[in-house]
């Protein structure tokens, strides 16, 4: 009598314990599926470009475009790609190929003049002392904790003097939002641990994007492998966005 029970408790008991174990591991996914709260003061993000790595394709100007909803006429960009020419007699010619992107090499010129050829992408350098936020008249463009330059669009009146004060021409005002706007470095992406979308797309890996808080951040492994370099480093604005093998003709 001991033993039939015994067997039909075990009958009832065993399912039930799958049961329950199959429970508590659909609650452990969904734990581990949960976001934890992002803290921008554990973060401080950058850019890195590998010069020799870019080919010019266009398509992290495309898929930024696409992302961030850049209005579709031709000068508006938040990054872009300039085409630089190095002539025999020494000069450089500097052509926007994101507005012009079929038209050939230093136009106007004779091939045979050209010594070589390189791309170079650009956009917002997120300062960390960054002149626009200084002319701002009601605090619209500013630094988050984790290194972000960001625009206010709810703030913004339009004035245009964060433009101006750009250095790097990396600021525009856009039609559609009668505000000033500019690379963000996908900042909605990034808080949630994805890339810049110019990043995910570029085929080369010519962008790299990283914490420069982490040691194990590849952007902290580019710069230690390589010759970096910032534009306009006279300026003291201690740009954010590192170049790799920095031709001294870039401006």
């Amino acid at each position: 009598m001991k033993r039939r029970e015994l067997i039909k408790g075990a009958i009832y008991f065993i399912p039930a314990c799958a049961t329950l174990q199959a429970l508590a591991r659909m609650a452990g996914d969904a734990a581990a599926g949960e976001e934890a709260p992002y803290d921008p003061s554990s973060h401080y993000y950058g850019m890195g470009i590998e010069i020799e790595k870019c080919i010019g394709c266009n398509r992290c100007v495309e898929a930024c475009k696409t992302e961030n909803h850049v209005p579709e006429e031709p000068y508006y960009f938040r990054t872009w790609v300039e085409r630089y020419s190095i002539l025999s007699s020494g000069e450089a010619v500097v052509e926007c190929i994101s507005t012009h992107p079929h038209q050939p090499p230093a136009a106007g010129t004779d091939d045979r003049d050209v010594v070589r050829t390189f791309f170079v992408p650009k956009l917002c350098n997120h300062c960390a002392h960054p002149p626009c936020t200084q002319v701002c008249p009601v605090g619209a463009t500013f630094e988050t904790r984790d290194g972000v330059v960001l625009v206010d669009s709810q703030r913004c009146i339009g004035c245009r003097y964060c433009i101006q004060a750009c250095p790097y021409g990396a600021r525009f005002f856009n039609p559609t939002t009668n505000t000033a706007d500019k690379c963000t470095f996908c900042y909605h992406r990034v808080r949630h641990g994805l890339l810049p979308a110019c990043v995910e797309v570029c085929p080369t890996g010519a962008r790299i994007f990283g914490d420069l808080k982490s040691k194990a951040s590849r952007l902290v492994r580019f710069q230690r492998m390589n010759k970096i370099n910032v534009l306009k480093p006279a300026l003291n604005t201690e740009p954010k966005v590192f170049y790799a093998e920095l031709d001294g003709e870039v401006r």
